[in-house]
């Protein structure tokens, strides 16, 4: 499915916000200092705002007007670019900022990296910049980049997946976001189980595309947090609908208030089609 490496990210990003409070027991007040390029690479063997940031923007308006699809036909639609994605997409780069914020204990850090995925199993990070505590760096953000790959590790990708097996939904109407028209649709989880959310997601009118997801996380993965809101931003870039803006809120028992902001540009989508006309080429 095509959304179902992404919805694995958001899932993994979500999870790992409630393992937060164990970091309570750590030093909150270490020194941030400038670090040097590296490499983070990370293969696995089986995806309130923050201050505005110099990233640009992704225009998510769409350059031809399409006609206006019925709300059942558009919702068919996105489930079958998303059976098609999964076939067509051997994988991306992207350049990647991850910002987080524990606002309770005045503790933020930003890291700038080069993003790379290789369908089905390899995932690489090259880190580029970042600025902020320490702590926040060793203990929040490189984590969570550890914790996407084991958590790709142990997924079923078909378990949270945005599927009639796995939520119930139903048409609330159309919105209007600025040159935009968007298809509004409840989603509830058929089971209270970690993974899955209760909000709602937006379809493009006319393409039956995947604009946004939001909601809050059906089941906590910890006893600690409280609550997880969320949403997520999309983006049809190259005949390929990717994730371009991740901002989720948690609050958690001993830290407080724990925000999470992960921004995607500069997509290099690569489609199956090139990688087997480039190997066919080479023999």
């Amino acid at each position: 499915m095509y959304q179902t490496f992404f919805m694995r990210r958001l899932t993994f990003v979500l999870s790992f916000i409630a393992s937060w409070p164990a970091l309570h027991a750590q030093s909150l007040n270490r020194a941030s200092s400038p670090d040097a390029p590296a490499i983070l690479s990370f293969a696995a063997d089986g995806s309130p705002l923050l201050p505005a940031s110099s990233i640009p923007t992704v225009n998510f308006t769409a350059p031809i007007a399409l006609p206006r699809m019925a709300p059942e036909l558009a919702l068919s639609t996105y489930q079958q670019r998303s059976a098609r994605q999964a076939q067509m997409l051997a994988g991306y780069k992207a350049a990647t900022v991850i910002r987080a914020e524990l606002p309770d204990n005045a503790q933020r850090g930003e890291f700038e990296l080069e993003r790379s995925f290789t369908a089905p199993h390899t995932l690489t990070f090259k880190s580029l910049r970042f600025q902020g505590d320490g702590f926040v760096k060793t203990n929040v953000i490189t984590r969570l980049l550890q914790s996407e790959v084991e958590h790709v590790q142990k997924d079923d990708p078909a378990a949270t997946a945005l599927r009639p097996e796995n939520y119930k939904f139903s048409y609330k109407g159309v919105i209007q976001e600025g040159d935009r028209t968007l298809h509004v649709y409840q989603v509830k989880p058929r089971k209270k189980r970690v993974g899955l959310f209760k909000g709602h997601i937006f379809l493009d009118v006319g393409s039956g595309s995947l604009v946004r997801v939001e909601g809050r996380v059906a089941k906590s993965p910890s006893l600690f947090v409280k609550k997880i809101d969320f949403y997520q931003e999309y983006a049809d870039i190259d005949g390929f609908t990717l994730p371009v803006h991740m901002h989720s809120e948690a609050r958690a028992t001993l830290i407080g208030r724990t925000i999470v902001d992960i921004t995607n540009r500069d997509y290099q989508p690569v489609p199956a089609l090139a990688v087997s006309a480039q190997l066919s080429g080479s023999h």
